[in-house]
């Protein structure tokens, strides 16, 4: 492979700040217009959410390197400091705008179909009794304000808690002179209360928010005393999990005793309502030793993501996304056994449903002819119908091993639970290798049929989670090609045991060969290009940030290979740079489903190959973690997938453009253009 002439190399841009990128083109969907109102108000609790994560890992990790002094790496000289004052900076205006859209555009909007947020100096007076009422036997009972004196220090906040600082005066029953004090709403309560009937205003959805009760009759926690003032505010915390898996004789009870932890890491972020007194927020800063590049003033409730519970409390479907039902392929609703033995199936959700992953396992679970299952884990949901399956297969005799990995990010509880479940009914768990997540989405069948063992997998892009399938978009392969079991079977022996690499037939596996995989074809393209052949990239994935692969673009662009990329969020790539990537064009998809799947497609010279893979083209997937590429080898399947990664190319509704500088931009639509995924759904489900 030919070197790029050092005076074309680019620096990359920044993973945070392309993460931030990507978060403002979620909140943008929360003004489009054509989009239905409650599902705009999701898209702004989605823009919020996902910066609470940026802030709990990424912002965390960044102060870290600050406090210990570590260099950012691959980052042309940009130190963490510097680029924590560019994230804060971003950040910033990001929140500001969140609460812009929400005061300036949904509330109105909201408003204008009789749906209101009652403010207090709004309160008639029918309401306010009610309300009084409410807080007298709804919230007095749990509320439990902290006075604070020597006796009383400012107690530990926690990750993400709403709580609200106090200003009061007088002299309390001792007689004190306490000037805060500190209530916590335990997260039991609910953020929006909806006033009945009798006492709304316009109709039947007039809501209130928690805050707003609170602040109205704060003065009942403090008899006796004057509460001058009433602020909320909300913390937020480092809630990356350290567990040094070298050290630890336990995974599991090491991850036990961090989880505890986890609400009381360091702090990160300091959000205030936008009227709190400077001298209060001054307080609240020094003692959570933050400073003010970690505050956040916010003009409404200080978590937006509490508004994610609002749609379902109104019945208006006229202001959601049309329901649909996933279909059921007509080959794969009965005997799947018999079904994957004549051909291979893709099943794409959401389109399609989960349903026939799920009889799979159940079918399995029941044959006595099956004799063994394997199954890998990363995230499935607390109640876990895959789970469930899994068990009812153990129960039933079957060898049952199952590949949890604890270490998936915020699912950890769940997934030790879901351990300790299924070791309960003899199944056998492992959790992967040392220093490496599994990630890879794989179930075997090993069954007996005439006299001999034959193998059934099912390979995914995405999670054995039923609700997440009704909601990302991700492919499922169900097939019992030879070749590809051996290979899935490998996989799991050596996830399961001890022993050197093993070559595999038809899989790419990281940390072994996906990557150099990767590399050598598009090595391959570029040969083809030099021979006046067909040649043509296009991979779609979550996140493009590892530097090699970069590289090996901008050397494939440099030798005329024409590159596509469809990268949802993070992606270091400058497409369209004159002498290191004119011929690389990058589009993100923001639409009514989580766009989830990698998918990678080369031309080759006419005769076109392609994979479906769990692996972003990030460090992380390549490198630290088990991750599986599969090659789609039935001709029909693959140029289906070819046809739809050619319509998200065209497609114009949803799409937005990279742009050199790192930004991006609407693509240019004309009206009434339908986005990519309204098409698939109504190919293939009939919906809408």
């Amino acid at each position: 492979m030919t070197s790029s002439p050092p005076q074309v190399i680019q620096p990359f841009v920044n993973r945070e700040l392309s993460l931030l990128e990507f978060n403002r083109r979620v909140l943008e969907q929360a003004k489009d217009e054509s989009i239905p109102l409650l599902e705009r108000l999701k898209f702004l609790c989605i823009s919020c959410s996902n910066l609470d994560e940026f802030f709990e890992i990424r912002v965390a990790g960044l102060k870290q390197m600050i406090k210990l002094g570590t260099p950012l790496v691959g980052q042309d000289g940009i130190t963490p400091t510097e680029l924590f004052a560019e994230v804060s900076t971003r950040t910033h205006t990001l929140v500001d705008e969140q609460y812009r859209v929400l005061n300036e555009v949904l509330i109105p909007a909201l408003a204008a179909e009789k749906i209101r947020f009652v403010r207090r100096g709004e309160w008639t007076p029918e309401q306010d009794a009610w309300l009084r009422s409410y807080f007298q036997n709804e919230l007095l009972p749990v509320l439990s304000p902290l006075g604070l004196d020597p006796a009383h220090p400012f107690p530990r906040i926690l990750n993400k808690s709403l709580n609200f600082i106090v200003s009061l005066s007088g002299k309390d029953a001792f007689g004190r002179n306490i000037g805060y004090a500190i209530v916590q709403a335990p997260r039991a309560l609910p953020r929006l209360i909806r006033m009945p009937k009798e006492v709304a205003g316009t109709g039947p959805c007039d809501f209130v928010f928690l805050s707003s009760v609170i602040h109205a009759y704060v003065d009942e926690l403090f008899p006796g005393m004057q509460a001058n003032g009433c602020y909320q505010f909300r913390v937020t915390r480092n809630s990356d999990l350290l567990v040094d898996e070298n050290e630890a004789e336990d995974l599991l009870e090491a991850l036990e005793g961090e989880l505890s932890q986890r609400q009381w890491g360091d702090t990160v972020r300091l959000e205030v309502a936008h009227n709190c007194p400077e001298q209060m927020s001054l307080y609240l800063m020094e003692e959570l030793s933050l400073g003010p590049a970690d505050l956040y003033q916010c003009h409404g409730p200080v978590n937006l993501m509490r508004l994610m519970a609002l749609p379902d409390l109104i019945d208006r479907p006229e202001l959601k996304y049309t329901p649909f039902v996933p279909r059921v392929p007509k080959a794969l609703a009965g005997d799947l056994f018999a079904a994957m033995r004549k051909h291979d199936h893709l099943l794409q959700h959401p389109y399609d449903s989960f349903n026939p992953v799920l009889d799979l396992l159940r079918q399995a679970a029941k044959d006595p002819n099956v004799l063994a299952i394997k199954q890998t884990l990363y995230r499935t949901g607390a109640k876990s119908p895959v789970a469930e399956a899994l068990i009812q297969a153990a129960r039933a005799g079957k060898e049952v091993t199952v590949v949890v990995e604890l270490r998936a990010r915020f699912d950890e509880a769940d997934n030790i639970s879901l351990a300790e479940a299924l070791q309960e009914v003899g199944a056998h768990v492992v959790y992967g290798v040392v220093g490496y997540k599994t990630h890879a989405k794989m179930m075997l069948i090993v069954r007996r049929e005439e006299g001999v063992l034959r193998h059934y997998a099912h390979l995914g892009t995405g999670n054995y989670h039923p609700k997440t399938t009704r909601f990302y978009t991700d492919y499922g392969l169900l097939t019992s090609d030879p070749a590809i079991c051996k290979d899935v079977h490998a996989v799991f022996l050596q996830l399961t045991s001890l022993g050197k690499v093993i070559k595999l037939n038809r899989l790419l596996q990281s940390p072994f060969t996906l990557a150099k995989g990767m590399r050598d074809r598009i090595e391959r393209e570029m040969a083809h290009a030099a021979k006046g052949k067909k040649a043509h990239i296009i991979a779609k994935m979550n996140g493009l940030v590892e530097p090699e692969m970069i590289q090996s673009l901008y050397q494939a662009s440099q030798a005329g290979v024409q590159i596509d990329l469809i990268v949802r969020s993070m992606c270091s790539l400058r497409p369209g740079v004159p002498g290191l990537s004119e011929n690389i064009r990058v589009r993100s998809i923001i639409g009514r489903f989580l766009e989830h799947p990698r998918v990678v497609y080369f031309a080759n010279g006419g005769e076109p190959e392609l994979f479906l893979s769990s692996a972003d083209w990030m460090e992380r997937n390549l490198f630290r973690r088990v991750e599986v590429a599969f090659p789609v080898l039935d001709k029909k399947i693959r140029e289906r997938i070819i046809d739809q990664l050619q319509a998200y190319l065209d497609d114009t509704a949803t799409s937005w453009l990279l742009q050199q500088d790192g930004t991006y931009q609407r693509a240019p639509s004309e009206p009434g253009a339908k986005s990519v995924q309204i098409k698939l759904l109504e190919e293939i489900t009939g919906g809408a």
